[in-house]
C-alpha cells in the first residue's frame, strides 16, 4: 500500500525576514536549515524588491567610498 508523503505547511515569511535572507545571500553565508526554510517560504515579489534595494544600497556605498577616496 502506497502512502502519500506528508506535506509540510509552508509559511510565508515577512518582508524583514526576506531582507535578512537577501542580505545573507549577498554575504554568502547561510545555515542549511535557514536555506531550506527560505526555499519554501519566501515570497518571490519580496525577494525581487529586497534584492533591488540591496543592490541600490551597495552601489550607493561604493559611490560614497569612491568619492571620499578621490577627494
Amino acid at each position: 500500500m502506497m502512502t502519500e508523503p506528508i506535506k509540510k505547511k509552508t509559511e510565508k515569511t515577512s518582508f524583514l525576514a526576506t531582507l535578512g535572507a537577501v542580505f545573507w545571500s549577498f554575504v554568502g553565508l547561510r545555515r542549511r536549515s535557514d536555506y531550506e526554510k527560505d526555499v519554501t517560504g519566501l515570497n518571490p515579489v519580496y525577494v525581487i524588491v529586497a534584492a533591488l534595494l540591496g543592490v541600490a544600497i551597495f552601489i550607493a556605498v561604493l559611490l560614497t567610498v569612491v568619492s571620499l577616496v578621490v577627494k
